[in-house]
């Protein structure tokens, strides 16, 4: 009998496989970076292979760490980083460019043309989306516009196309072309009410039907593994955020989680009511279980949060090691009046502005190494709050709580100022693997693994919640001074 469920959570920065029991328990997890290209100012790239190639190295490491064979194995979930493109050929398997990845910004002009009759907005209706450089339609346009020959190609048949999920079934079922929902609706490609690519959304873009996946439901059987995992069926499908908010079991309509990972992304459930954002949220598809009825949630998406402290690591020097940031931040008492603006590549919601730029404003000679650090795990914390606001006034109701989870979760610093920023309690969970969680629940669920939801629900543990400790005016002038730094950030590109 099989006893686990593999989840593979592929990431902008990483790849981690993990096995989960049928009580909840992490049985073992595999971990392996790949490289990040930026051939130029404002593009990301990936290779595409190379993901592929560190899955396959993962999978016989996790079935040895958990002592387990393949036929232990009850089914295989995928999550992913969610607007990264890749387009690949349909007969060799190769990738014919690398993938474009979601923080990637060489579309501006592009989207800048498609907004010119009827503004960033024209597309929100059919897509719940502004037209911006995050989704993958005007990524797709521009491989199509600038590989040679690629456009009369994917005419003739020859080249799919896929996130990254995507791409990963393909290769994980030998040539199973599927995505679902949760990642079609990131695309500008998916009208939000037929869950189907929409013919005028791809005659905008000049894109081929052919060459996009089928569109399932998140939780049915794709189709069986072959190589190292043959047999195992392929049963879930979940963008990374959806997944999370999957994970975090918020199965309720006003429920919110908020991952804090490379960007930082607060989804709220909204059941099976679309609602059209008026404050720069995100309508986004959160989930489809079988042939039940889409399930909705409004997305607050912000581009860097984890990837302000690699900055600091990485580009300043200020740590050897992430994990130091914390214990740098609590060298001193605040601030010191400054506030980092990550805005390296544009602001996302509720801006979309790809105009700024990143800034630090408030430097004085008092400030040191520890008022960076602060600094840096503030600006998650003040943007977060932005997404709450918008929240707030699109949903017409306030959080009780906030859920979280990601890999800055384990900061009790973040998480106590942001509680103090919210005015309301944050909350996180025994597993914080979160993402990799709502993977696995979603296949489970489709081989039968799990029974329902209600089963799921009564599997999630609290570790730890934070409450607020920041009186109001205190909470409000800090914040006030975060507007005013973001202001400057603004119209920096011309």
């Amino acid at each position: 009998m099989s006893t686990a469920i593999l989840a593979i959570d592929q990431g902008t920065t990483s790849t981690r496989c993990i096995l989960f029991d049928r009580a909840n328990r992490l049985l073992a997890s595999a971990q392996a970076e790949h490289r990040q290209h930026y051939p130029r100012p404002g593009w990301v790239e990936h290779d595409a292979m190379e993901i592929w190639e560190t899955t396959q190295a993962l999978i016989p490491q996790v079935l040895d760490a958990a002592h387990l064979e393949v036929s232990d194995i009850a089914a295989i979930g995928i999550t992913n980083q969610r607007e990264t493109v890749v387009v690949w050929d349909r007969r060799t398997g190769q990738p014919i460019h690398p993938a474009i990845v979601w923080q990637d910004t060489r579309t501006d002009e592009l989207c800048q043309r498609l907004a010119l009759e009827g503004g960033q907005d024209r597309l929100r209706a059919k897509t719940g989306l502004p037209i911006a450089t995050y989704f993958s339609g005007p990524k797709l346009q521009w491989l199509l516009d600038h590989v040679p020959g690629a456009r009369e190609r994917a005419r003739r048949g020859e080249l799919l196309f896929g996130t990254i999920d995507t791409w990963l079934i393909w290769n994980l079922t030998g040539g199973v072309h599927v995505t679902d929902p949760s990642n079609a609706s990131r695309t500008l490609l998916m009208n939000l009410e037929t869950l189907e690519w929409d013919e005028e959304l791809l005659s905008l873009m000049d894109i081929p039907r052919d060459m996009l996946p089928s569109i399932r439901s998140s939780s049915e059987i794709y189709g069986p593994a072959t190589g190292a995992l043959a047999g195992v069926p392929v049963a879930g499908d979940l963008g990374d955020q959806q997944a999370a908010l999957f994970g975090q079991t918020c199965f309720t309509p006003g429920e919110a989680k908020n991952t804090y990972g490379t960007g930082c992304f607060m989804l709220l459930n909204t059941g099976l009511e679309r609602i059209e954002s008026t404050h720069g949220l995100l309508t986004t598809v959160a989930y489809r279980l079988g042939n039940q009825s889409p399930v909705y949630a409004l997305e607050g998406s912000v581009a860097i949060s984890g990837a302000l402290v690699q900055w600091l690591r990485d580009n300043l020097g200020m740590i050897q090691n992430a994990t130091e940031v914390e214990a740098l931040a609590n060298s001193v008492d605040d601030n010191g009046g400054i506030y980092i603006v990550p805005a390296f590549s544009g602001l996302f919601a509720p801006y979309w502005r790809s105009d700024a730029r990143g800034v630090i404003v408030g430097l004085t000679r008092h400030v040191n190494k520890g008022h960076f650090a602060r600094a840096t795990l503030e600006a998650t914390a003040y943007q977060t709050r932005e997404i709450l606001d918008a929240m707030r006034l699109d949903y017409g109701h306030a959080l009780s709580h906030l859920k979280v989870d990601g890999g800055m979760v384990a900061n009790d610093t973040l998480m106590q100022f942001q509680s103090d920023l919210l005015g309301v309690p944050v909350i996180r969970p025994c597993i914080v693997e979160t993402t990799a969680l709502g993977a696995a629940y979603a296949a489970g669920l489709a081989v039968g693994f799990w029974k329902n939801t209600d089963e799921l629900k009564l599997l999630w543990r609290e570790d730890r919640p934070w409450h607020p400790t920041l009186p109001k005016p205190q909470q409000e002038a800090l914040y006030a001074g975060w507007k005013k730094a973001v202001s400057k950030s603004l119209d920096w590109i011309e």
